[in-house]
């Protein structure tokens, strides 16, 4: 019974650095394909059909999104999603105020993004899972 409370306590310490350090994990290994002239700069990104596929921008498109990634949902949709539809380059109709996610000092960091928040979702699917391996006993 301590064995396992412990390793609830391990899981429960490993999800919530994953998702207070989301910024600072691994990016999940995408496939790349670049086609034309190098641009880091995104208008608005769209999944594909089977969501195994992000179109970027004309110049990229990132494969091998994993299923589970998915799995992981913020409310309605998945954390992924939520990346897509938040971050696009929008412009308020009333205040004419642009917002544009897009950083020139760092114009690789939605792409970044993206494949940490793929990592951070499927490293939450996973543990998420182990937890729900253990017992722990009634008293």
């Amino acid at each position: 019974m301590a064995a396992e409370f412990w390793r609830f306590a391990e899981i429960g310490a490993a999800l919530m650095k994953l998702h207070i350090e989301y910024e600072k994990q691994k990016e999940y290994p995408l496939e790349r394909r670049e086609t034309g002239k190098l641009n880091w700069r995104m208008e608005k990104m769209a999944l594909s059909k089977d969501k195994s596929k992000l179109r970027y921008n004309e110049f990229l498109t990132l494969s091998g999104i994993p299923a589970e990634a998915y799995e992981y949902r913020l409310g309605n949709r998945s954390a992924l999603e939520w990346v897509v539809d938040q971050y696009r380059v929008s412009t308020d109709a009333r205040s004419g105020i642009v917002n544009d996610p897009n950083r020139e000092d760092d114009p690789e960091y939605i792409v970044r993004l993206v494949g940490q928040v793929v990592t951070v979702s499927v490293e939450t699917v996973r543990l998420v899972r182990e937890l729900a391996g253990l017992e722990i006993e009634q008293v």
